[in-house]
């Protein structure tokens, strides 16, 4: 009976979806803001459907950290308000920093003792055109309390 709680303690720990309740404030404001942006246009009801938001590790520290892919919302009353051509706004936060990118798709990728953040840009990001392949790699600088790139 003590293990009865076991099975939840790791649900909570394991990569994946995240439950809206556990949202930052900063990742919630979004929500909050898409929400609106969504009844605002046709009078739509939004959808954070399941897999939205996800933990994953980012930082290689072993605590699970959040990401909230506004391409996955759902708005009743249009298409797309969250992406465009240049793909959608992706928010990896760790701890109260909030990063915000134009994602095409992200994975997190160990590199010997570097956890990285692969992004698919936009080809214009790279000198070419959208056709063009791009990414950008990040990693977190515990000293500076960002990701750093070559692009910053």
């Amino acid at each position: 009976m003590r293990f009865a709680f076991l099975p939840l303690a790791l649900a909570l720990l394991a990569p994946g979806p995240a439950l809206a309740q556990d949202l930052p404030a900063a990742l919630q404001a979004e929500i909050d803001t898409a929400r609106a942006d969504c009844a605002a246009f046709e009078n739509g009801t939004l959808e954070v459907p399941w897999g939205a938001t996800s933990r994953t590790d980012l930082t290689g520290d072993g605590a699970m950290d959040l990401v909230l892919d506004l391409g996955q919302l759902r708005c009743s009353s249009a298409a797309s308000l969250y992406c465009g051509t240049g793909g959608c706004s992706v928010l990896f936060a760790v701890g109260d920093t909030v990063t915000r990118r134009l994602s095409k798709g992200w994975s997190v990728e160990r590199m010997g003792p570097l956890t990285v953040v692969l992004n698919q840009r936009h080809g214009n990001d790279c000198g070419g055109t959208n056709l063009r392949p791009c990414v950008e790699a990040m990693v977190w600088s515990p000293e500076e309390n960002r990701f750093s790139s070559l692009a910053e």
